[in-house]
């Protein structure tokens, strides 16, 4: 791959990393990108995989965990990296879960998202009326690879479920998570809305790897969830998500056969 400004993409690959997976490759350079949205969470960093494919990393939070969910530079985050040559994305997140089956520690691979968010700008278009396809929010083939890493490392993965994105930063009430569970969503989280529709507008493959944290407030008794639990067990969990991501990475199609990148022309945004 070529570096910005020789013709060719800087990175292909692309990781939103959230809590605790700030540091994702080694001898990464980092890239700051300027966007019409304002700069991303931080520079970007690029490094390359064992077999030779570059990775760009924006930490999802910032580096120092300084944006809370709501205020994320979602579209600048997305732009800076497709503006790199990213075409896939990979989005691990930490969730809780709305099934007892599905405890601490536990990988989901979401199929479907719903969205319970409120005021945040969810598309490139500000004016005009511009509408994507969002039936299937998430890349089959990036969910397909993730399942197949995960299994040939011997990682047990749910390949299905539905990804409630809530507002936060507060965590859910019992009524609200029983709500959901009723409904059959599978977890709930802070940050996939807007992220996956704005790489829907931007063509962009994108995959997101949830890792269990708890069992939300209303799915067993008790204090209820925090947020040095959350903490605490996706940091246990780290390395077991690196290695995910990192194989995961190596193992997307260098040339893209899905319908992903077809929403790009739909949604006629153009990125420099």
């Amino acid at each position: 791959m070529a570096e910005a400004g020789t013709g060719g993409p800087v990175a292909d690959v692309g990781v939103i990393g959230g809590s605790g997976l700030y540091e994702l490759l080694p001898d990464v350079v980092e890239h700051a990108v300027d966007t019409p949205y304002g700069p991303p969470s931080d520079p970007l960093m690029v490094g390359l995989l064992p077999g030779g494919r570059r990775v760009a990393f924006v930490p999802r939070h910032g580096r120092d965990h300084r944006f809370p969910p709501h205020r994320i530079p979602y579209r600048a985050n997305l732009w800076a990296l497709r503006s790199l040559g990213v075409r896939q994305v990979l989005a691990p997140c930490a969730v809780g879960s709305l099934r007892p089956e599905f405890g601490p520690g536990t990988f989901v691979l979401p199929d479907q998202l719903v969205d319970r968010t409120s005021g945040r700008v969810q598309t490139y278009h500000d004016h005009g009326a511009v509408h994507v396809s969002f039936a299937d929010p998430y890349c089959p083939v990036g969910r397909d690879r993730v399942a197949r890493t995960a299994a040939s490392a011997g990682t047990d993965v749910v390949e299905h479920g539905t990804m409630v994105v809530v507002e936060g930063p507060r965590f859910s009430t019992r009524a609200e998570s029983q709500w959901f569970a009723a409904q059959g969503w599978s977890v709930v989280n802070m940050t996939g809305h807007p992220e996956a529709v704005l790489a829907r507008e931007l063509g962009l493959c994108y995959t997101p790897i949830a890792l269990v944290t708890d069992l939300d407030a209303g799915i067993e008794a008790g204090a209820g969830v925090s947020q040095e639990e959350v903490f605490a067990v996706f940091a246990a969990n780290t390395e077991r998500m690196r290695t995910l991501l990192l194989s995961a990475a190596a193992a997307l199609p260098v040339e893209r056969d899905c319908a992903c990148g077809e929403s790009y022309e739909e949604a006629g945004v153009t990125v420099p």
